[in-house]
C-alpha cells in the first residue's frame, strides 16, 4: 500500500473487524470511570530514561488485557506487560495510560490507546480520553467516529493555514532523534504554521489529527502502543502517514508524521531538509549552557 493508496480491511482476520470495534469499544466504556476517578495517581514503576508506570497503568491492563482475550480469542500486547510479536497474526495493542506524566499530576490530556494489528498492519484504532470526554474509534477503512458521530474526511490544506502538534523536545535529548535536531525543526515549523501545540500525549495528537481538530502531528517514539491505534485512525480519516524519513509507516518505525494531505507532506519535507539527524549530536564532551 503506498501513502495515496485507500487502506482497506485485510483478509484473514479471526472475526468482523465491526463486532471487534464494537467489543473493543465496550470494553474501554468499562473502565472509564476507573480512569477518571484515579487521576493523579503517582508513579510507582521506574522505568528508566524518566519514564514511568503508575498502580493505574497495570491495574488497566490487566483488566482490558484479560477481558480482550475472552472476548475476542485474539491475545494482547501491552506497554507494560508485553506480549507475542507484532510483526504476524493478529494481536490487540494496548497502552492503558497514554501521557502518563499528565495523567499522574492531573492534566486532562491523557487516555487509553488500544489498536487490532494484522500481520503488522494497524486495522482498526480506538483511542479513549475519558478526561475530555472524547472517543475516537475507526476501523482503517472508515468513516473515523467520536462520541458516536462519523466524521467526514480530512480535506486537503497547506501548512501556512495549520495547526500541528509536536513530540517531546528536550535539548539535551541524545537518541535517534537528538534534541537539537528536534529544536532546529520546531524553529523552521514556526516560520510556517499557523499554529503549534505540545500535548504530552502521541495518542491524543494522532487522534484529533483524524479528528480534524489538528492538521498534522509528529511523533519522535517508535512504541507500537503509543503510534499503532493513531496510524489506523488518520488512515481512516484519509489522511497521510509516514515516519520522519518519509517511509510509509509500518510496526517497525521508528517514528510516525501523520495528516491532512498536503499539510503532512509540508510538515515532513521541514524534517527532510534538515538532513540527517545524526548530524545533530552533541560533540563528545560537550557540555550543554
Amino acid at each position: 500500500m503506498t501513502v495515496n493508496e485507500s487502506p482497506r480491511v485485510p483478509s484473514g482476520l479471526p472475526d468482523d473487524p465491526r463486532r471487534l470495534l464494537a467489543v473493543a469499544s465496550g470494553l474501554l466504556d468499562g473502565v472509564v470511570e476507573h480512569f477518571r476517578s484515579n487521576v493523579g495517581a503517582p508513579g510507582k514503576i521506574d522505568k528508566g530514561g524518566r519514564d514511568f508506570a503508575t498502580q493505574v497503568d497495570l491495574e488497566l491492563e490487566r483488566r482490558l488485557g484479560g477481558s480482550l482475550l475472552e472476548r475476542t480469542g485474539i491475545p494482547v500486547h501491552g506497554e507494560e506487560f508485553g506480549g507475542p510479536r507484532l510483526d504476524t497474526g493478529t494481536v490487540w495493542v494496548l497502552d492503558p495510560v497514554d501521557g502518563t506524566y499528565n495523567y499522574s499530576v492531573g492534566l486532562p490530556m491523557a487516555g487509553v490507546l488500544l489498536s487490532l494489528i494484522h500481520d503488522g498492519v494497524p486495522v482498526l484504532g480506538l483511542t479513549w480520553l475519558p478526561l475530555v470526554g472524547q472517543r475516537i474509534a475507526a476501523t482503517v477503512d472508515g468513516p473515523v467516529v467520536c462520541n458516536g458521530v462519523p466524521l467526514p474526511p480530512l480535506e486537503p490544506r497547506g501548512l501556512a493555514d495549520s495547526v500541528i502538534a509536536l513530540g517531546a523536545l528536550n535539548i539535551e535529548g541524545r537518541g535517534r532523534y537528538p534534541g537539537r535536531y528536534r529544536i532546529a525543526a520546531l524553529g523552521e515549523l514556526s516560520r510556517r504554521v499557523s499554529r503549534m501545540r505540545m500535548h504530552g500525549s502521541t495518542g491524543a495528537d494522532l487522534a484529533f489529527t483524524a479528528a480534524g481538530v489538528l492538521d498534522a502531528a509528529v511523533g519522535f517514539g517508535d512504541h507500537p502502543w503509543d503510534n499503532a491505534a493513531g496510524v489506523a485512525l488518520v488512515r481512516a480519516a484519509g489522511g497521510v502517514v509516514t515516519d520522519l524519513a518519509g517511509c510509509e509507516w509500518d510496526i517497525r518505525s521508528p517514528s510516525v508524521v501523520v495528516g491532512a494531505p498536503g499539510a503532512q507532506q509540508e510538515m515532513l519535507q521541514v524534517f527532510l531538509d534538515l538532513g540527517d539527524p545524526e548530524d545533530f549530536l552533541p560533540e563528545p564532551g560537550e557540555v550543554f549552557p
